[in-house]
């Protein structure tokens, strides 16, 4: 203990800890990182240790979590109430015009990407199809996309609202239909210790949630933890969707569909908190990626005595990547809007249609459906007959009856030539 108070007070050795906490280090980390001559890689550790246990907080006393929230932390956290909340940016970040559509793509994104870490093996084409055209779900993969869809655009109707037992059965009862070997554990909480977390690759078990006669009174307090800001002093909201996301996966309260359940509440909680932006942002697609990290971070937590950082730590960075991802998509959208312009100048068609054109441009066998063009717009299905119809008449595509009520819009054959005329 000396010896690491020592290192802490040493002036040569300030920046490393400070590097060491901002990134979260542990013990595998440190021990290949060049250091002090004279303080080798178990001394470095220890200091590295004494550093974070001096500042922690206790979150979960029952299941002995504590957290020490970094600078690093406290940038993230600032930076992302810049861009995130409130009225910052609400028109810069996100044009307003493209808005609606900007959303629903994120909301299939998020549903597709929290479906697939849970072993959903549809393609995302597939699956965007699917969710556009409302099509029933055909197996199992797409019925758990479909599942998440609709629990996220419940959890967007329902984000003022407080948390509840009831609520977290509902939103698992959502997520996990027809999905589950078992249909009585839609959207109730286990009832026995055979639940174990798994290597995907090793089969190994690497947690084992605590008994099932904890979850009562875990639920009690997770809703309060969720709905009283000060209850145990002041934990920044974003940190505490952190924790709340944590705390559902670490307990493990149902028989399956804890991870899902648990990203869908991070969700919820940063939308109650006026975090706008989250609902464009694909976070699982950024978790999906990086998988592995995913899995340390809970790993590390729990066998580095419930310290609760390296979680936090990693799910900032994935803030940090999906708002990157989003600026990126924004910026093509907005390049692709500024390239369908001449299509309104020239032919006279709204907004929505020069961006119809531009998808049968970059894709010749397309095929849509009113339905479709309702789903992706955001508008009601008068308006994207209106739509559709307009540019029939225009000679962009041709009308091709299904039944007495459906119909597909394919390319005319006069299409290409339309386009190459015009826009050469």
């Amino acid at each position: 203990m000396q010896k690491a108070l020592e290192i802490v007070q040493r002036d040569d050795a300030r920046h490393l800890l400070s590097e060491a906490n901002d990134n979260y280090w542990y013990w595998s980390d440190v021990k290949y990182k060049t250091r002090p001559n004279d303080i080798n890689a178990e001394e470095l550790w220890a200091a590295i240790k004494f550093s974070r246990f001096a500042q922690s907080r206790v979150i979960w006393k029952k299941y002995n979590l504590t957290a020490f929230f970094t600078n690093k932390m406290q940038q993230q956290c600032h930076y992302f109430d810049m861009n995130f909340g409130g009225t910052w940016g609400n028109s810069s970040v996100i044009p307003n015009e493209d808005r609606t559509q900007y959303l629903i793509s994120s909301l299939m994104e998020e549903a597709i990407s929290s479906s697939q870490m849970e072993g959903a093996s549809t393609t995302r084409k597939v699956a965007k199809e699917m969710l556009r055209k409302k099509i029933s779900p055909r197996s199992r993969s797409e019925q758990m996309i479909f599942n998440n869809y609709t629990s996220i655009k419940f959890i967007t109707e329902h984000k003022d609202e407080e948390l509840s037992s009831e609520r977290l059965l509902q939103i698992h009862s959502l997520m996990t239909h027809q999905t589950l070997d078992s249909a009585d554990d839609e959207g109730r909480f286990r009832t026995a210790d055979d639940v174990v977390v798994e290597n995907d690759v090793t089969g190994e078990t690497v947690h084992t949630p605590p008994t099932y006669k904890d979850i009562p009174v875990f639920v009690e307090e997770l809703c309060r933890f969720a709905n009283n800001d000060n209850d145990g002093g002041f934990i920044h909201p974003i940190i505490k969707a952190i924790i709340i996301h944590f705390m559902v996966a670490y307990v493990h309260p149902f028989a399956d569909g804890n991870g899902r359940t648990a990203r869908a509440l991070f969700y919820w909680y940063m939308l109650k908190k006026g975090y706008w932006l989250t609902e464009y942002l694909s976070i699982s697609r950024v978790i999906y990626k990086s998988k592995a990290s995913y899995e340390k971070s809970y790993l590390y937590t729990e066998s580095d005595g419930g310290d609760l950082g390296y979680f936090i730590t990693y799910h900032l960075r994935v803030l940090e990547l999906a708002f990157k991802e989003l600026q990126v998509y924004i910026k093509r959208k907005v390049a692709q809007r500024q390239g369908n312009s001449d299509y309104i100048i020239t032919y006279g068609v709204n907004e929505r249609q020069a961006a119809i054109i531009s998808w049968y441009r970059d894709n010749s066998t397309m095929s849509i459906t009113v339905k479709e063009v309702e789903n992706r717009f955001g508008i009601s299905q008068p308006t994207a007959r209106l739509d559709l119809d307009g540019l029939v008449e225009r000679g962009f595509l041709t009308k091709v009856p299904v039944n007495k009520v459906k119909s597909n819009y394919v390319k005319s054959k006069q299409f290409d030539s339309l386009i190459s005329g015009k826009f050469q």
